[in-house]
């Protein structure tokens, strides 16, 4: 079989469980991009399958909107930037964002230049919340999980998050979501995250750090967020995100 730059594949060998598109062919081997979980991969031609858009199983995330709530009162949500690695991911989460009613800024960073770019950015925006996620990958073949060097990317996410929050020390004036597809979880919280993945060391989807975010923005300041049912709201649950028990940031006003 021939394939193209575009399509819409899964590899044989993995049981065909991750979707991927395809971004690139050079002889014989075909590079891979997760068209929902945020994975970058590499395979043969011959291990791969043609999949159809009934082969992606895309998820919905039941969020209260705004514009659900009690007419009488308005509601000021807590602002977002969003720094993500990956333009078609960063683009995903926008339109994420903008279907929840949640008022977000994105940013495409290099992994390797947010640590550099995080403060002037927030200096520029003052968010609420802030995420900071891309691409990522545990390599377990160089050793153990709790050595951050085994690790793709995830060094540049826990300076990020260190620069972050000495910028604002307190986790409830400024939340941080950080994290991608197996990230070192335990230093990123240790950096300062108030959400971060992945436990489990697993992939996450694309969506994850939003909607961990868009609730963020939706919640009441004085509401605290039942975190269990928050994690279940993501692809994988509590593999794949985690995090501290905290309160939302929205405002709530009377009368409208």
């Amino acid at each position: 079989m021939i394939f193209n730059v575009g399509d819409i594949v899964s590899r044989n060998s993995y049981n065909n469980d991750v979707i991927f598109k395809i971004i690139k062919i050079e002889n014989d081997k075909t590079y891979l991009k997760g068209v929902e979980v945020r994975l970058l991969a590499d395979a043969p031609t011959n291990d791969l399958k043609i999949c159809n858009d009934a082969n992606i199983n895309s998820f919905d995330v039941e969020i209260t909107n705004n514009e659900d709530r009690n007419k009488e009162y308005f509601y000021l949500p807590g602002k977002i930037l969003h720094l993500d690695g990956d333009g078609e991911y960063l683009d995903s989460c926008l339109k994420f964002y903008k279907s929840k009613k949640v008022y977000a800024i994105g940013k495409k960073v290099k992994e390797e230049n947010m640590s550099n770019q995080i403060k002037i950015l927030l200096n520029k925006y003052k968010p609420d919340i802030l995420v900071i996620t891309g691409h990522d990958a545990y390599y377990k073949k160089k050793g153990n999980k709790e050595d951050i060097n085994n690790y793709k990317n995830s060094k540049y996410y826990v300076d990020s998050v260190k620069i972050a929050r000495s910028y604002e020390k307190s986790h409830e004036k400024l939340v941080i979501i950080a994290g991608a597809c197996q990230s070192d979880y335990e230093d990123l919280i240790k950096a300062g995250a108030n959400y971060a993945s992945s436990p489990k060391r697993i992939n996450i989807h694309a969506l994850d750090p939003a909607i961990i975010a868009s609730c963020v923005a939706i919640t009441e300041k004085n509401k605290e967020i039942d975190l269990i049912k928050l994690l279940n709201k993501t692809k994988y649950g509590a593999d794949g995100m985690g995090g501290l028990i905290g309160n939302g940031l929205m405002y709530v006003g009377f009368p409208r």
